[in-house]
């Protein structure tokens, strides 16, 4: 069972998973406490678009995926445990490392990107 409270390592896991899948993006932070990826090409009035972000809080580390708001349908086959993390839209929280909660949020990031080369999009 995962400890109570691990930051750092739910930080540095989230992290791993979004850098291992962002090679086509451009990495606009990485901190020891946030890594946010944009798209490389201005696509919006000029600017990159936000696409993804991982965030150390006070209280949880966020996940920020902007696909799911892009793509809803990326949601309804996730897993009850995975759904009881979202906060919102397209954040979800964690206050541990949880590497089957991870591998399934993979799995969306994956789909997400999938959609976004679909319609043309840097992922």
């Amino acid at each position: 069972m995962p400890k109570e409270h691990d930051f750092d390592g739910a930080f540095k896991g989230l992290r791993r998973l979004l850098k291992s899948r962002a090679a086509k993006l451009f990495v606009k932070r990485d901190t020891p406490g946030e890594y946010y990826v944009e798209t490389k090409e201005p696509l919006w009035k000029g600017e990159r678009l936000f696409v993804a972000a991982v965030k150390k809080n006070k209280s949880y580390v966020s996940f920020h995926l902007v696909t799911v708001y892009m793509y809803p349908d990326l949601l309804n086959k996730i897993s009850p445990e995975l759904k009881k993390r979202m906060q919102g839209k397209g954040c979800f929280n964690f206050t541990a490392p949880d590497p089957e909660l991870f591998e399934e949020l993979g799995e969306v990031v994956d789909a997400g990107f999938k959609a976004f080369r679909k319609r043309g999009m840097p992922a």
